[in-house]
């Protein structure tokens, strides 16, 4: 069947960059760390963006960020601060460079207490992803009781830029809930 011709989610339409991301990463459960962190990271610079705009930038934001390794993230100097703001590949918010630097400590000391972060993060799904099976669009909330606790724990722990809607919105991007609409090609197994 052609790629143009599927039936997706109304969400990614826009690019084929955007259809990609839909039919090969989006709701597709995610257990490793480096990945779980990418997404979170790239999840907090969307925050106030469209994730098309992330997308778009999602290959400088990982050379920028050494490919999102969060053990040299963790260690950013001031100087490698300062090259990120100048960085025009990269959303140069202030806030949301630091913010990175601190959540990769945070990520770190998570690691320490759970193994894992993914242990972690997938403990509050019962360790499965979660399938709303939605029909339309309207029916996927933009946060849930699920995403308030995980945000509220998580800020508790230090991280910051992780409110509810972006805890749900990464919940989405890594698979931990399926919020594919009932007439996505993905929903129906390709």
């Amino acid at each position: 069947m052609e790629s143009k011709n599927l039936v997706r989610c109304g969400w990614c339409s826009s690019s084929d960059l955007y259809k990609k991301y839909h039919d090969e990463e989006w709701g597709v459960p995610i257990y490793d760390d480096p990945s779980i962190f990418e997404f979170l990271i790239l999840e907090t610079f969307q925050a106030g963006l469209s994730w098309i705009t992330i997308l778009n930038k999602r290959e400088n934001f990982r050379a920028a960020f050494d490919h999102f390794d969060y053990k040299k993230i963790a260690q950013y100097p001031e100087e490698k601060i300062e090259s990120l703001l100048q960085d025009t590949g990269i959303v140069r918010n202030k806030l949301k460079i630091r913010a990175t630097v601190s959540n990769a400590q945070a990520f770190l000391k998570v690691q320490e207490e759970f193994g894992t972060f993914s242990d972690y993060i997938w403990k509050f799904v019962n360790g499965k992803p979660i399938d709303n099976n939605p029909r339309t669009l309207k029916d996927v909330p933009a946060t849930t009781p699920i995403s308030d606790e995980i945000s509220k724990d998580l800020k508790k722990r230090g991280f910051k830029f992780v409110g509810s809607t972006v805890i749900y919105a990464h919940m989405q991007a890594t698979g931990m809930v399926n919020d594919h609409v009932e007439d996505c090609f993905v929903r129906k197994g390709k």
